[in-house]
């Protein structure tokens, strides 16, 4: 069966551009290879997106999105998506489960979150080495934990962690945090959390789970050791390009470019949300970009509609 429009990646970007798109009178796909909602659907709380006064888990606004695309008969599909080709101006989406046909697609497949690639990273991930705090902060419940980072995640997700932990170290590899000024602020009047600058994590360690830190404060060039329970690690995001990294053009983080209209360099191909190079990454912006993308789709199908004749 052919498409209007297939959407790739089932977050907050690619739900509003299947809301969009179907609401526009698109024949509409959605492919997500697990779970709705991406990296927001771990987020326990959402208080900067417009039009909810209380206070939404992730997974609350993902399923309030969904609902919503599929009043508009947007079709959504858990499916891996392999490989995208080309037939002409055609889109060939090759999932597991066989091949689909869409006159234009979205590329909406987020990022994940950048290592340290320090000793003992990896071999504790799941024993004290975590990226989601929301996944994992209740089990610290009165014990010691550190975050690693200075922008909005680190230290959203570090405000969050008081909840459980006793104490929460946020190290950072330079003097000054980048996170907006509103969230240094209640980092810096919690009780609970202290700040730890100039400082990069070489090393981690413990027996059976993590029980130290090895750091190297880079002013005053010397090492030492921290003991925690736990460390939550947020230094960037890497974008999952592996679909069109050898087609379509990105910046040199490997995030994907486009114009104001979303649109490629590729013909009919658009990205949205997190994958896309721009300067703010949240729900709002990943919504904002869906919707221009599939707007900006719609149009250009009308306009070639006599070439896919």
């Amino acid at each position: 069966m052919k498409y209007d429009i297939a959407i790739i990646g089932g977050g907050p970007a690619g739900l509003s551009a299947a809301i969009y798109a179907a609401r526009g009178g698109l024949s509409t796909i959605l492919f997500e290879k697990a779970l709705l909602g991406g990296q927001i659907v771990v987020t326990n709380e959402v208080e900067n997106y417009p039009g909810f006064e209380e206070t939404l888990t992730g997974f609350e606004l993902i399923e309030k999105m969904k609902k919503q695309a599929e009043k508009f008969s947007a079709q959504i599909t858990l499916e891996n998506v392999k490989a995208i080709g080309m037939e002409g101006l055609c889109k060939i989406v090759e999932t597991e489960k066989g091949q689909y046909r869409a006159k234009s697609v979205v590329i909406a497949t987020g990022a994940h979150p950048r290592k340290l690639a320090v000793p003992g990273e990896e071999g504790f991930s799941g024993r004290g080495v975590s990226y989601c705090a929301t996944c994992d902060g209740a089990l610290y419940r009165d014990k010691v934990v550190a975050v690693v980072g200075g922008g909005d995640s680190a230290l959203e997700e570090a405000l969050f962690l008081t909840k459980f932990a006793k104490k929460v170290y946020i190290i950072h590899r330079r003097d000054k945090l980048r996170a907006v000024k509103v969230v240094q602020e209640r980092a810096q009047e919690n009780p609970k959390i202290e700040f730890v600058l100039s400082t990069v994590v070489q090393g981690i360690t413990g027996d059976k789970v993590v029980e130290k830190l090895h750091l190297y404060n880079r002013e005053k060039q010397d090492y030492t050791t921290l003991a925690v329970d736990g460390v939550f690690i947020y230094v960037g995001i890497i974008p999952n390009n592996g679909l069109v990294e050898s087609r379509v053009e990105l910046d040199a983080q490997g995030f994907i470019l486009t114009d104001e209209t979303m649109h490629t360099n590729i013909p009919g191909i658009y990205a949205a949300g997190d994958i896309r190079a721009k300067v703010l990454r949240q729900v709002v912006t990943a919504a904002s970009d869906g919707a221009t993308a599939a707007f900006s789709a719609e149009k250009w199908v009308e306009e070639n509609i006599h070439k896919f004749e």
